[in-house]
């Protein structure tokens, strides 16, 4: 079985429905798939309870619709999953749902490109022949735990954060957070919360902020050059937060919007997590070294028992593993080769969305250039 169409998505998250209402917006055809039996799986099935968008409703939009007026300045999951429900309806999207795509690539003769995916229902293979091919299938689709020696005997309970939902069932346990990003630090304080006797790992220098001091950043980004804007930020997180050096917090050495700008690493937007830090309740230590048991040892060669792990280590993409032509725009960890605002565009009508680390923003800009570019090939056929 063979169809044809314009214009391929693979991914029915939100990079995917964005691409896909901006080409609606042009009247050009394409077809939306998706692996999972569901869109935004990851924001209905992998997000943990009490998940809110990080940064203000303004830089989260999904283009040409903006949130309800009644809306929360920070948007929680539910209320997110029911604007994509809404984006969806609106704009006509019709995913095709819990089909893996096994293979994508470019024929030179015929230049298209051809795809062969599995209809996971079925067991029934289908081929796609395609002009244009977006992978929109995120930054999120493997869940990645580092290699730790003694991992795998652990005799506690070890799991990836994208299985954690609430810290209600840790209450009185040894709980190891390791991450220290958005995740990780909102993980320690929910189990904390929850009674769970916390500790945290951070490996690496981190800036952490409140909302309202990035919304600030933003929106005085927007104006006036990003330098400035960092120095002034530096000054209000230190008079809000202090010194956090002698907590085992250490701070990256360029400001929070260029080290975003630069390699895409957030600022950690604090819920709670750094007061319970400066109290005591929940405890910083490095990098592990090896686990021995319930014996977590760290590189600084302080050793504690911990029943509760619980990994904020990100996820990898996993575009390489089916997408066969795709060296113009994937390095070999499936993320674009070129820097942001570049990196949407490959060659052969490849393109990519939301894989820039830019969050909801990024992927907004992504979908606008990517429907805009497939326009202008599209008119000249």
């Amino acid at each position: 079985m063979e169809e044809q169409t314009v214009v391929f998505i693979v991914g029915a998250g939100p990079a995917g429905l964005a691409t896909a209402a901006c080409l609606t917006q042009l009247s050009i055809p394409y077809v939306i798939v998706e692996r999972e039996d569901c869109s935004a799986s990851l924001w209905r099935n992998r997000a943990y309870d009490r998940l809110k968008l990080h940064l203000a409703k303004e830089f989260c939009e999904l283009p040409h619709m903006s949130y309800p007026i009644d809306a929360p300045t920070y948007i929680p999951k539910d209320r997110f999953v029911k604007y994509l429900d809404s984006y969806i309806e609106h704009f006509d999207i019709q995913p095709k749902y819990n089909i893996a795509i096994e293979s994508c690539t470019y024929d030179e003769g015929k230049q298209c490109w051809f795809s062969l995916a599995c209809d996971v229902a079925t067991s029934m293979v289908i081929g796609y022949k395609i002009k244009f091919l977006v992978v929109a299938s995120g930054e999120n689709s493997a869940s990645n735990i580092p290699a730790i020696p003694g991992l795998q005997n652990f005799v506690g309970e070890a799991i990836h954060s994208s299985l954690y939902k609430s810290g209600a069932a840790y209450s009185g346990k040894n709980a190891l957070v390791v991450g220290c990003g958005n995740l990780g630090m909102e993980i320690a304080y929910d189990l904390a919360s929850h009674g769970a006797n916390t500790s945290i790992v951070v490996p690496s220098p981190v800036h952490i902020m409140t909302k309202e001091i990035i919304r600030l950043g933003m929106t005085l980004a927007q104006h006036t050059s990003v330098n400035v804007v960092d120095d002034l930020l530096l000054r209000i997180s230190n008079f809000v937060f202090g010194d956090l050096s002698r907590h085992g917090i250490m701070r990256p050495k360029i400001g929070p919007l260029l080290l975003k700008e630069k390699t895409g690493r957030s600022t950690v937007i604090d819920v709670g997590t750094v007061g319970l830090i400066k109290k005591g309740t929940i405890k910083v230590f490095g990098n592990i070294s090896k686990i021995n048991g319930n014996l977590v040892e760290f590189e600084d060669m302080k050793e504690n028992p911990f029943e509760f792990i619980v990994f904020t280590t990100g996820y990898k993409s996993m575009a390489n593993a089916w997408l066969k032509n795709g060296e113009s725009m994937l390095n070999n960890d499936g993320l674009p080769r070129k820097e942001f605002p570049n990196h949407w565009k490959g060659a052969n009508g490849l393109y990519c969305a939301g894989l820039a680390r830019r969050g909801l923003a990024g992927i907004a800009i992504d979908a606008k250039n990517i429907a805009n570019d497939i326009l202008s090939s599209y008119e000249k056929h």
